[in-house]
């Protein structure tokens, strides 16, 4: 079989410091788009028997005009940009890429979590106004801190990423809780969610975005948490109601928030959390996969992928 690749979306992975040797070795040629507009997509897909996309969509249409493709290597774990069930009716074998970012987004998880309980934006933003040069003695303090040894910390979602985070809680000092999540069975040694929120002071979301756990944090859920107790959100952004946590937080009921994700990415300029109103409010851009480690990794993986299926052992394969 001829090995010719086409990357349609190279732009979310590589900033220009990424090794590719491995992932051009695995291919006769590799053909590799910053970006792809979808009326594109097919022209450059024409002859290729490899396709890999980052988040450009490939619908049954899409695949249907590619007679030719055999492997789509998605460049990350979600594969919702994906007509599994056109792929497997035309024989296209789909593959994704696995626990390349948990140390990264295990770090991220902790350093937001870190930043709300020490008031990191507040004080940083206090000294850049003078509060502390005009404070009169060597200490500011006025944002209180919250020390999270001996705090509880609840978990939605215990899978490999999970497991991280509530390592490196540990190692804080924390006392790690670990919830059900609807839809799934129930599991000895986990609480209900109801119970969870009103138990933990800090809340991490590690799960997938299903229709059992769309807004699985909203208005309801939101009251049942301890007042003070933070939120963090590294997962999907469709877990949390936002108009639901920017009120909460607007009413001083949590002691903050931090999230990577929002619904929508990019996100509108109406998003409810980039409201210049909302206090004690982190988000950051989806960056906490983002290392070079872990992008570096997902390149690897990619050459992994294609060499395995070449060899007739397909690894990692989804649908």
């Amino acid at each position: 079989m001829t090995k010719r690749a086409v990357f349609l979306d190279l732009a979310p992975l590589d900033q220009g410091d990424l090794d590719f040797t491995a992932l051009h070795d695995a291919f006769d040629t590799l053909e590799c788009h910053v970006q792809t507009a979808p009326e594109d997509i097919v022209e450059r897909l024409r002859g290729a028997q490899v396709a890999l996309v980052n988040k450009i969509a490939l619908g049954e249409d899409t695949l249907a005009a590619c007679p030719e493709l055999k492997l789509i290597l998605v460049a990350a774990t979600g594969v919702n940009n994906i007509d599994l069930a056109a792929a497997r009716r035309l024989g296209i074998t789909v593959c994704n890429c696995q626990a390349y970012g948990t140390p990264t987004v295990a770090q991220h998880t902790l350093a937001l979590l870190l930043a709300l309980a020490t008031r990191l934006p507040d004080y940083q933003a206090a000294v850049a106004r003078g509060r502390w040069q005009q404070s009169g003695q060597f200490c500011l303090l006025d944002f209180p801190i919250v020390e999270l040894a001996g705090k509880k910390l609840g978990l939605l979602g215990q899978g490999e990423l999970g497991s991280a985070v509530a390592r490196l809680a540990e190692a804080f000092g924390m006392q790690v809780l670990v919830g059900n999540l609807p839809g799934r069975p129930q599991r000895p040694g986990r609480l209900d969610l109801d119970d969870l929120l009103g138990e933990v002071d800090a809340l991490t979301l590690h799960c997938p975005l299903t229709e059992q756990t769309r807004n699985l944090i909203g208005a309801r859920e939101l009251g049942l948490m301890k007042p003070g107790a933070f939120l963090i959100n590294a997962a999907r952004g469709g877990l949390v109601d936002e108009q639901a946590l920017a009120d909460a937080l607007r009413r001083g009921h949590l002691g903050g928030a931090a999230t990577d994700v929002l619904t929508s990415e990019p996100p509108r300029d109406d998003n409810p959390l980039l409201a210049a109103d909302v206090p004690r409010l982190i988000v950051t851009p989806h960056s906490a996969w983002g290392s070079r480690e872990a992008r570096q990794r997902i390149v690897a993986q990619l050459a992994e992928n294609a060499q395995a299926f070449f060899a007739g052992t397909p690894l990692r394969q989804v649908g």
